[in-house]
């Protein structure tokens, strides 16, 4: 425990959803939800618009349609939020060597690594530059939380939201912790607060009056005697920089339940490869395989399997993968399956028998394919079929395309937008940009050759093209925009053009980007640059 309060504690207020909403600006101020949207869909972020409505994070989407029908149920864009983290990040570096992400949207950092004095009044002026700094670049809000520990830095923060900073000065740490439930020290769950209840204990308080032995009688020595050190605000664990991760994994919970035995062996091919990839591009290499199975009736089975050695060859965990799946009934129908890795390590020890096995293959396919026939590890077989959210397959091309909202398009004639909704063979799309006005919406068949996939519009200030004439669809863009305007400005046409002439203005080819000095009363979807929408 420190003597001045110089662990901060960032946490980015509605990640996701803030960023979706900065990112539309149809969508500043309306409640919006990130997540699965399928049936089995789970919520990842709301907006605090849609959380007045009592949706939060971890609920099931279908709840959440029920509770606000009228929100914007988005599905996510990770190569966007990942960007805008790294940016964030970026700030956070600046302030100390020692930063400690716990996720995209959350980090500690250590001030006193980084020089920071030793004093309250530093490491609030430092938390208040950063909140500055985040809203500048990013056009997004963060709350901060700054102690000297860890655990009272994050405590801080959740009181900070949104948008705020929270400072607890050190001293004060047992009367802030005493009236709060239980719940809010780190490792207390559902189970260990349901087990404290029922001897009685619903406070910090109660929990620390009750002592140390009758803690470690309730819950065992090392989490018994740890919380009660929590509860007095005792807190030594150290801002680390590195976190060494423990596994890999990938799972999907699919919209039916699987009851084709092929059909499941397939998918568990399918999320091997996508382990193997994940498990590549982190540099690794893993020993132990992992499958994890959740049947119709929601009971969930880990079945796991030891190498010889670590290794990231997609045939050894593929092949090791389907020896589990062997082993687990799944006639019952399946609603989830994961693959993951364990045991990581830097190196790799080549099995040598699934290079023979994959040699052996290799020569079997290309006798096939001299013989005009396609043989896939010795047998027949046909492609995985493509798991929710993915594109379908080269050869089912033929079908109708899908449209995943919230998704980024683009259109020969009307240029940039995004996915609102899409069925009945039809597809909505709203034509705006982050810097745009709010724009129009337009409807097409879903197999329209002039719409396609697009990758997101530029949302950090850095990565934002120069202004410059625009021709072809990037004036349809424009035109968005200064229809907008045209519509909020009520006088008739040629008073609006004597207007523009007057100012000196040509008729916009790309929408006006004003500046604008963030400021706390801001709203946390506004940009620097571009003017927030009303509701």
């Amino acid at each position: 425990m420190r003597a001045a309060p110089t662990i901060l504690h960032l946490d980015m207020d509605a990640f996701y959803a803030s960023v979706e909403q900065a990112s539309k600006p149809s969508l500043r101020g309306k409640p919006v939800v990130v997540g699965g949207i399928g049936p089995r869909g789970v919520v990842a972020t709301a907006s605090y618009e849609a959380r007045v409505f009592g949706v939060h994070s971890a609920m099931a989407t279908a709840q959440a349609r029920r509770l606000c029908p009228n929100a914007a149920y988005l599905a996510p864009r990770f190569a966007l939020y990942r960007r805008i983290s790294d940016a964030v990040m970026e700030l956070l570096h600046a302030l100390s060597p020692l930063v400690e992400p716990l996720s995209l949207d959350e980090a500690f950092v250590d001030l006193e690594a980084g020089g920071a004095a030793a004093s309250g009044e530093a490491a609030q002026a430092v938390g208040e530059q950063l909140r500055r700094d985040i809203r500048s670049v990013t056009g997004l809000t963060g709350s901060v939380g700054l102690a000297g520990s860890k655990m009272l830095a994050k405590i801080g923060s959740e009181q900070a939201k949104p948008d705020g900073l929270v400072l607890i000065e050190p001293g004060t740490e047992r009367a802030l912790l005493e009236p709060m439930t239980v719940r809010t020290l780190p490792g207390v769950g559902p189970a260990t607060a349901e087990h404290l209840r029922r001897a009685g204990i619903h406070t910090v308080g109660e929990m620390v009056e009750a002592g140390e032995d009758e803690l470690v009688r309730l819950l065992g020595k090392a989490h018994g005697s740890s919380l009660h050190a929590m509860g007095q605000g005792l807190d030594d664990r150290p801002v680390v920089a590195e976190r060494d991760a423990k596994s890999v994994s990938v799972e999907d919970t699919f919209d039916v339940d699987l009851h084709d035995r092929a059909r499941v062996q397939g998918e568990v091919r399918r999320l091997a490869e996508r382990c193997v990839q994940r498990l590549r591009s982190a540099g690794r290499s893993g020993r132990t395989v992992v499958l994890k199975v959740r049947r119709y009736d929601f009971s969930t089975l880990t079945r796991s399997e030891t190498l010889r050695g670590p290794t990231d060859d997609p045939a050894v965990i593929q092949e090791a993968a389907a020896r589990l799946i062997e082993s687990v009934d799944t006639t019952g129908g399946v609603r989830l399956l994961g693959v993951g890795v364990t045991g990581l390590a830097d190196f790799t020890q080549e099995d040598l028998f699934a290079q023979a096995a994959t040699a052996e293959a290799a020569g079997a396919a290309a006798a096939a394919e001299a013989e005009g026939t396609a043989v896939t590890h010795g047998a027949e077989s046909e492609p995985a079929p493509p798991g929710p959210g993915e594109p379908e397959p080269a050869a089912a091309e033929a079908g109708p395309r899908r449209w995943v909202p919230g998704h980024d398009v683009r259109h020969a004639e009307f240029g940039t937008g995004w996915v609102q909704g899409s069925g009945v063979g039809r597809v909505t799309v709203r034509f705006e940009q982050p810097w745009s006005a709010p724009g129009r919406v337009r409807t097409f068949p879903v197999d329209d050759p002039d719409l396609e996939p697009a990758e997101p519009a530029p949302l950090l200030a850095r990565e934002r093209p120069p202004a410059e004439p625009a021709s072809g669809a990037e004036s349809a863009d424009a035109a968005n925009a200064a229809d907008f305007a045209d519509a909020q400005d009520r006088r008739p046409a040629e008073e609006r053009d004597a207007r523009r002439e007057g100012d000196g203005e040509a008729q916009p080819s790309s929408p006006a980007i004003r500046p604008k000095s963030p400021s706390p009363s801001s709203s946390p979807a506004s940009l620097p640059g571009a003017e927030a929408s009303s509701p």
